[in-house]
């Protein structure tokens, strides 16, 4: 589920791209959805999620149904009123909000404009899609996980919608907003497709507020510290967001698009196997299972590198022929392909580190230890803000995405040591012939796929068709090669069962 809302992200970005171009609507927009999304991991998907799957799933197995659905109704109750009183003052603010985020905008006034008013259209998201992660949390820790998975599908198919239905009705200049009412449109409707399969758990919220709950007041404690660490990446992002809008017209959507390649990987495989194992890694902690724990850990590295290695070099030496198949159409010109590309080389060197932080992170979460995570992801943050500063101004949106890599890999590595020094995970025998595996097998595989894309002009002069064609023969030859390195190598699909 989570591939097919990636897979359908990327064809919303090709639309996107198609209809407004690197332009000041296309800046502005981005900004828009940048605000409220980084909200969203704050209060959703972030810190939230991360402090209320732990307890949640505690209840689960050490109280009874009763007081596991009062926590859910007291919780329903809370949470909403805290983002209904958000979305209240983004609404009002989003003039301020888009000077301190987007400074740069304001020396366009018809993108300063687009932004606030598309803003104001946004933000009520924040308010639909962090109850929509409410409820995915709660059907994860049943084991429901392709219904939440499959919630962003319906943003995707209603950005994309209204891209093509929308935008006819709105001046050239303006077609961005059709798309940020799109966002709205997405936001209710994710939320209320999960609901169903709430009320058949028997769990289908009943809101009450209960700032006092025993249950909601330990789930307050562990996301307060968690409000910021757990969503690093995101606050990273925006830190460049506010660099790229001082400069020229582009460098804003340039990053987007690099977010977006980056994000495919780290969505369909990081992404999908952290939210797969935190309630597992709850249940062993709450059951004082320390070994399945550490094996769990180990099992999630191991996969996350077995495909985040291939991942990372194929964007870095493909970045000109996916960015041309997927991008180069109508607004988008072949110089903002060239544009994106050197970011998205950039922005590949740390994949591997941020795949790596899905994974990691949960098995402090799962501790209900939020405290550690924040540590390093301020130390991370403050590492990433020294070296964006110093990188933007001679490498420009460059500059921006090599310091995101960079500090994502102090990140990663700051909470593999802190796992090791608790003891609550111990690497597991055969790590050194899963090294060279892949190594081998990822080195081989780029030098084909690199040969394959140097030998042909189809990137610049030929049409949609054929280089889809050729970039699919080109992931494919690259995909078997790097599978036949891996069985000659020894790989079983016995070393990839938990």
């Amino acid at each position: 589920m989570t591939m097919l809302s990636r897979v359908l992200g990327l064809v919303r970005d090709v639309v996107i791209a198609r209809m407004l171009g690197a332009s000041a609507g296309a800046d502005a927009f981005f900004v828009a959805l940048k605000i409220p999304n980084l909200l969203r991991r704050l209060f959703a998907e972030g810190a939230f999620n991360q402090a209320f799957v732990p307890v949640l799933g505690e209840y689960r197995s050490k109280g009874s149904m009763a007081a596991t659905k009062l926590l859910v109704d007291r919780v329903a109750g809370t949470l909403g009123g805290t983002l209904m009183l958000v979305t209240l003052l983004g609404v009002v603010a989003a003039p301020a909000i888009i000077w301190v985020f987007a400074p740069g905008f304001g020396d366009d006034p018809h993108k300063r404009e687009l932004a606030v008013e598309m803003l104001r259209l946004t933000f009520p998201y924040l308010f639909f899609i962090a109850l929509t992660a409410f409820a995915g949390g709660i059907l994860n820790t049943w084991n429901r996980f392709a219904v939440p998975a499959f919630t962003p599908v319906l943003l995707n198919l209603s950005l994309i919608g209204c891209a093509l239905f929308l935008t006819p009705y709105f001046a050239e200049e303006r077609m961005a907003v059709a798309l940020a009412w799109g966002v709205l449109i997405a936001g209710a409707v994710q939320l209320l497709f999960q609901l169903p399969f709430l009320a058949r758990l028997n769990l289908m919220p009943v809101p009450r507020m209960g700032w006092r709950d025993p249950g909601v007041r330990k789930i307050m404690t562990l996301m307060i510290p968690a409000l910021f660490g757990a969503s690093i990446y995101q606050l990273n992002s925006l830190v460049n967001t506010v660099l790229a809008s001082l400069l020229q017209t582009g460098s804003v959507t340039w990053l987007y698009y690099t977010d977006r390649l980056i994000e495919l990987p780290l969505g369909i495989f990081a992404v999908a196997i952290g939210t797969v194992i935190l309630p597992g890694l709850s249940k062993q902690h709450a059951e004082s299972d320390p070994e399945n724990f550490s094996k769990m850990m180990d099992w999630a590295i191991r996969m996350v590198l077995l495909i985040g290695l291939p991942a990372a070099l194929a964007l870095a030496v493909l970045a000109e022929p996916l960015l041309s198949t997927l991008f180069q159409y109508g607004e988008f010109a072949a110089a903002d392909v060239a544009k994106t590309a050197q970011s998205l080389r950039a922005a590949s060197a740390g994949l591997l580190a941020a795949m790596l932080i899905k994974v990691l992170a949960p098995g402090f979460y799962a501790r209900q230890d939020t405290k550690t995570p924040v540590k390093i992801g301020v130390l991370a943050m403050a590492a990433n803000m020294a070296m964006a500063a110093l990188l933007v101004w001679e490498w420009h949106h460059v500059g921006l995405a090599a310091a995101m890599a960079l500090s994502s890999w102090l990140n990663a590595g700051l909470l593999y040591i802190g796992l090791r020094r608790a003891g609550v995970y111990r690497p597991q025998a055969g790590w050194l012939f899963h090294w060279l595996r892949m190594v081998v097998a990822g080195v081989g595989m780029a030098a084909v796929t690199w040969w394959l894309s140097m030998q042909t002009s189809v990137w610049t002069e030929a049409g949609a068709l054929h280089r889809v064609g050729w970039l699919s023969l080109i992931v494919l030859s690259g995909l078997a090669l790097y599978g036949a390195a891996l069985l000659i190598l020894g790989l079983r699909p016995r070393h990839l069962r938990r």
